[in-house]
């Protein structure tokens, strides 16, 4: 990605790839996925981004080619995912071998790759943010999406509702997940919850942030969490790229300062990276069950990844879209 613009603007490149040093591990990577953040990327306005230009990538699924010395828990062969945030979009990589963990032989590399970022998150933002309990009612704006598909399959399997917002067109895969749909165009969101819900939702994950956040912060039942972990809102937006985040995270701050039981927070990924494998091996372990789908739109080789990304920036997909290798 050399610098801001459409899709169309990704560059492939060619470089020598040095061996594993100390402590690394060479990985050939055999799925990357992508995500809202790469669509923020494209503008200049996501707030972790590195500067122009660099590989773009959140996450990988890949075999172990070489590995470097002082690493004993990992071999040639195996086959890992990681986190990297940037850098994934690429034949092979070289990585710390601490941020690589080891997946399930039998599982596939797509699929795989579809959990690692969005499971991890939303099994994050349900348990550990939200502590949801049975019997609870949750609302997931952006149901559609990869985090959002996760999210409900997670609740089911909590025995906790969901409320899912999505377009019109996406309302059959809402259902499918055991979520009841709303249409963020057409519904009054808000009275549609509260007519299901008289006394609110026990948690709201949000992904937009902007002036619907007040929305969500009302809709929370005594005791309820306001989960926010985006600014889709902001992807047209001028000026710095942080410059979003200041009013959403002042509400938040004052909000969890109210003294009346509610929560309000914001999640990122890379929160806990101390909980991040166990919570990625859960969720592994759930998806080698058939216990969650991956809702994977679409598989695309590397050499289309702009088509791909054009596809994400439209907003036609529904789950996950997921790069492959030439050879998959």
């Amino acid at each position: 990605m050399p610098h801001t613009g459409g899709p169309n603007i990704l560059q492939k490149r060619k470089r020598d790839l040095p061996p594993a040093k100390a402590d690394e591990v060479r990985v050939r990577v055999e799925a990357a996925g992508f995500s809202f953040a790469e669509v923020q990327m494209l503008r200049g306005r996501y707030f972790n981004q590195p500067r122009f230009p660099f590989v773009p990538g959140y996450d990988l699924v890949g075999t172990v080619t070489d590995v470097g010395p002082g690493v004993s828990d990992l071999a040639v062969g195996k086959r890992v995912a990681a986190l990297t945030e940037t850098g994934s979009w690429a034949e092979n990589v070289v990585l710390p071998a601490e941020k690589l963990v080891p997946v399930p032989d039998n599982l596939d590399p797509a699929d795989t790759v579809a959990v690692v970022t969005n499971g991890v998150t939303a099994r994050q933002m349900l348990h550990r943010v939200a502590r949801v309990q049975p019997g609870q009612t949750v609302l997931v704006h952006g149901a559609s999406g990869g985090v959002g598909t996760l999210l409900m399959q997670l609740a089911r399997i909590a025995r906790v509702d969901v409320i899912g917002t999505a377009s019109a067109s996406k309302h059959d895969l809402v259902r499918s997940l055991g979520a009841t749909p709303l249409d963020y165009r057409t519904d009054d969101v808000p009275a549609r919850v509260r007519e299901l819900e008289p006394n609110g939702v026990d948690a709201v994950f949000d992904h937009v942030g902007g002036p619907g956040l007040a929305d969500s912060w009302r809709l929370l039942a005594p005791g309820g969490t306001l989960v926010s972990y985006g600014v889709a809102s902001a992807l047209e937006a001028k000026g710095h790229r942080l410059l979003p985040f200041v009013p959403l995270l002042a509400r938040l701050l004052l909000w969890k300062a109210i003294p009346n039981g509610r929560q309000a927070t914001f999640y990122y990924v890379q929160r806990w990276p101390q909980h991040f494998e166990d919570d990625l091996t859960a969720v592994l372990a759930l998806l080698a069950k058939g216990q969650i789908d991956t809702a994977i739109d679409r598989r695309v080789p590397l050499s289309e990844a702009s088509d791909a990304l054009r596809l994400l920036d439209s907003r036609r997909a529904s789950g996950k879209v997921v790069l492959v290798s030439e050879d998959s």
